[in-house]
């Protein structure tokens, strides 16, 4: 086997040119989610990235990833007050409309 003598290079993914930014879309049509691996950095922090393959360099591509920190009873509080919100205004809408007057229907007489 040869050995690889590309270069490697750990880049986030914002900081690519446009074109990279395309060329890995088009590498991962299906978005990242199942390809990404976890990095672990020596200080216990981590990233996730995906690997790209140029001819002349191997990429180690950083994507921004929003990791959920709320406990199941935080996240259970949010759900359950985002449902409640509105449900006054909903229900003084429906008085109002039972308050409004029907409208006047006329016959068609000739």
């Amino acid at each position: 086997m040869a050995p690889n003598n590309k270069k490697r290079s750990i880049v986030s993914f914002n900081n690519l040119p446009v074109e990279l930014q395309e060329a890995v879309k088009i590498a991962y049509p299906e978005g990242f989610y199942d390809s990404m691996i976890r990095v672990e950095k020596p200080n216990g922090d981590f990233f996730y990235a995906v690997t790209f393959e140029t001819e002349e360099i191997s990429y180690l591509v950083k994507i921004d990833v929003k990791i959920d920190e709320l406990t199941d009873e935080e996240d259970d509080k949010e759900y359950y007050d985002d449902e409640i919100k509105g449900a006054d205004q909903i229900q003084d809408d429906e008085e109002e409309e039972e308050r409004r007057p029907s409208p006047i229907e006329y016959d068609d007489e000739d």
